[in-house]
């Protein structure tokens, strides 16, 4: 029997079960776990603990400190990590940290990564964004501008081809099937710089796209 370099996805350790989060909670996924996870490896991941924070602690945000902040493009210099009540400045221990873990992650030939949607580290999109002077009161409520989490930022840029999604995004028939057409055809061609056989590649693609059917069409509920 042929043996394959295996599926290897990056993932929010919450996302698993993993008891990370700020509060000491998890967020975790049924689909990623019972179902995607029968046909991956997963590669968990949690950059607020990695950066230094510990468990429980203190919840962040992204702030804009102003001067150049562009809406959707969470890396911009000018986006600051900070402690909600503190105002702790975690930006400089979140991007270092960040930059070593993607560079590793890149040397484990990943062939996708699932994301903790809404996340200031992991978010991939529309995580809230503060102005600097609503910091305090009711401002606090919600961010006027959005972008994305500094780990996710980093990820994206240094593995721009990789296939990344968040989970809540996952829940939409569509935008999953995307995701795992995606994973699939990125693994494939990590396996082409291999030497297969015809017909074992031929068996692993009626195998994924099986897999593809099955998990298209799981029900979430």
């Amino acid at each position: 029997m042929t043996s394959f370099l295996p599926v290897r996805i990056g993932v929010s350790s919450c996302l698993l079960g993993e008891e990370v989060r700020y509060d000491g909670g998890h967020k975790r996924s049924t689909f990623l776990i019972d179902g995607l996870g029968a046909h991956v490896e997963w590669i968990p991941v949690c950059p607020e603990i990695e950066c230094g924070m510990g468990v429980p602690r203190e919840p962040v945000r992204l702030v804009s400190m102003g001067g150049g902040y562009q809406e959707g493009r969470g890396s911009a210099g000018s986006l600051r990590m900070v402690g909600i009540e503190s105002g702790r400045d975690w930006t400089e221990e979140m991007k270092a940290s960040a930059k070593t873990r993607v560079r590793a992650l890149g040397r484990l030939e990943l062939s996708g990564y699932v994301l903790k949607s809404k996340s200031p580290s992991c978010g991939k999109e529309g995580v809230p964004v503060f102005p600097a002077r609503e910091m305090s009161g009711e401002a606090r409520a919600a961010g006027n501008h959005s972008g994305s989490g500094l780990f996710a930022a980093e990820l994206m840029r240094y593995l721009p081809l990789l296939p990344v999604e968040d989970e809540a995004r996952l829940g939409d028939r569509i935008a999953r099937r995307h995701f795992l057409l995606r994973v699939f055809s990125y693994y494939r061609r990590l396996l082409s710089t291999r030497d297969f056989s015809a017909k074992a590649l031929e068996e692993l693609c009626c195998k994924q796209a099986r897999a593809l059917e099955s998990l298209t069409n799981r029900s979430l509920s």
